[in-house]
């Protein structure tokens, strides 16, 4: 059997067994809510006794850079984060880049596949804006997939895919997983208590796969999770809905949970969730402008004027 599809029972997070993780992706420069749920993450492995792995997911080449990862590293270190397995460091489970791993994301492709959860997705970008403008207008903020209207629901493999294996490539389609509509799937977040969310009403069939190649980062996430050991997700509360998905995709795997904690965001002054494009409050930024880790751990946004900082804490 294939270590992927093998992961033994978890201890609790309070156990030596911990194992938790840091997952940058490098499309830009890490923001003041990546220290802070890094940092978090850091602390609670630290607070275990555990271990800690820095995994680069660096799936999509269109939008990842070196330039990015390395920063990511250099970041992290600034604000006293440390780890035990990672790409600078090594490890029992490297790489630890998703861009070299997409064998291990073929092989928990095809057992989706052969196991009934998957089919192939026809709708072009176009489609999909067309059909989910109006109904979606209001569509959660902090989601990040639309529900999928289900255009392509009856469509099969074989529609597009006769025989596969392992070592060949899954072929140029979108894949969906198909979820089982109404059922609640329901879990206790370690910060933000028991969460419920019913499939097909607050998330629908989602991408593992796309059609230029790449898996998805639910796909990815979870398969390297199982193949790593992580023990506890630590990440932000935005990413709720994917924690859904993932534990429909690791009871289809046959993975075992991890443990769940989800931070809350971090906003600027007017309530926007800070993205990578909010330059001026990357950790880059922050560090050039002469602000210390305690004052971008703190909590405190700095003060800010058509996007540049105008003062700081003395």
């Amino acid at each position: 059997m294939s270590q992927l599809f093998h992961v033994e029972q978890f201890g609790s997070a309070e156990q030596s067994s911990y194992r938790g993780r840091l997952a940058p992706s490098p499309t830009g420069y890490l923001h003041i809510g990546h220290a802070r749920t890094f940092f978090a993450a850091f602390e609670r492995a630290s607070t275990a006794h555990g271990t800690l792995v820095l995994r680069i997911e660096d799936l999509d080449p269109d939008r990842c850079r070196a330039i990015y990862a390395k920063a990511a590293i250099e970041d992290l270190h600034w604000l006293g984060i440390s780890w035990q397995e990672g790409p600078d460091v090594g490890g029992s489970y490297a790489p630890y880049a998703q861009s070299p791993r997409h064998n291990i994301y073929r092989t928990a492709w095809q057992k989706l596949l052969d196991s009934g959860f998957l089919y192939p997705c026809r709708c072009s970008r176009k489609d999909l804006a067309a059909a989910l403008s109006a109904p979606h207008e209001t569509q959660d903020p902090l989601d990040d997939e639309p529900i999928y209207p289900g255009t392509c629901r009856t469509l099969h493999a074989a529609d597009s895919w006769s025989s596969a294996s392992a070592n060949q490539k899954p072929p140029a389609a979108n894949w969906r997983f198909r979820v089982p509509d109404g059922e609640a799937v329901e879990f206790d977040d370690g910060n933000l208590g028991r969460q419920r969310l019913i499939a097909g009403k607050d998330f629908g069939d989602f991408l593992v796969w796309r059609r230029d190649g790449v898996p998805s980062y639910q796909l990815a996430c979870v398969a390297d999770d199982a193949q790593m050991r992580i023990t506890e997700v630590v990440r932000g509360a935005d990413l709720l809905k994917s924690t859904a998905r993932q534990i429909l995709l690791n009871r289809a795997l046959g993975f075992t949970n991890p443990a769940w904690f989800h931070c809350g965001l971090v906003t600027d002054r007017e309530g926007r969730r800070l993205a990578k494009r909010h330059d001026a409050l990357s950790i880059r930024t922050l560090r050039e402008r002469g602000l210390t880790p305690a004052e971008v751990l703190s909590g405190e946004m700095p003060e800010m004027e058509n996007g540049i900082i105008t003062e700081r804490k003395q």
